[in-house]
């Protein structure tokens, strides 16, 4: 997948991270000029410019963008609630739109929707269950639209229960899935690794890893549901 163009440059940091979780690749901009520099040689995925710190620059940037001999889509931008009305006949400069405020969720949901509806890009290949994102191709993970600091064991693991939700594993089974069937180490290495998973987890969704006794673990059956 080819970057997203970003203005401004520097990126907004909740912006940046969100695209980050999502595993969208992208290059911040300041200005039309910036952007044709650092245009790829397939062209950009599409755009977000965020207009709510630069509401003039923003909008002359999407007219910019709109006016190549190749338009540039898809294009999500993203206001304040005080510039809704600035909108109004502006429909031709953009695809989407999103209010400041926004959840990573909403922001990745809008993409995936422009991106198919463009039929431009694809979506990256994530592990979702409620507020909990697994970026198979970047090997983040983001839980409420904040990063989680996984180690590459913690991830796997997360990520092999998360695939499987429901399922109840031996600590035996765990181990020869996760670390492989050459690994010699004690069941106690799951039991390490589960607690360091639900302490980054927090309260918000350690509860997502339950034990069962005398058996193992199962991944799932939270407040949020399967």
């Amino acid at each position: 997948m080819e970057p997203l163009l970003l203005f401004p440059d520097p990126a907004p940091p909740l912006l940046a991270q969100a695209l980050d979780l999502g595993g969208y690749p992208w290059k911040a901009a300041s200005s039309l000029q910036a952007a044709e520099r650092l245009e790829p040689e397939d062209g950009w995925a599409g755009a977000v410019v965020s207009a709510d710190a630069d509401p003039e620059g923003a909008f002359a940037l999407c007219r910019a963008l709109r006016k190549r001999d190749l338009p540039l889509a898809p294009l999500l931008l993203i206001v304040t609630v005080e510039q809704l009305s600035a909108l109004e006949l502006r429909e031709d400069l953009f695809d989407d739109f999103c209010v400041t405020g926004w959840s990573g969720g909403e922001l990745d949901a809008r993409l995936a929707h422009l991106f198919w509806r463009t039929g431009r890009g694809t979506r990256p290949e994530l592990v979702e269950y409620g507020p909990l994102v697994l970026n198979l191709e970047t090997y983040q993970a983001g839980l409420s639209g904040r990063p989680l600091d996984l180690t590459y064991m913690e991830y796997e693991l997360l990520k092999f229960l998360a695939t499987h939700p429901g399922k109840v594993f031996t600590r035996e089974t765990l181990l020869s899935r996760v670390w492989g069937y050459e690994y010699y180490g004690g069941a106690r290495t799951v039991d390490v690794h589960i607690r360091r998973l639900r302490a980054k987890l927090g309260d918000e969704a350690a509860n997502l890893i339950s034990t069962v006794r005398s058996v193992g673990y199962r991944f799932g059956q939270s407040r949020w549901g399967a």
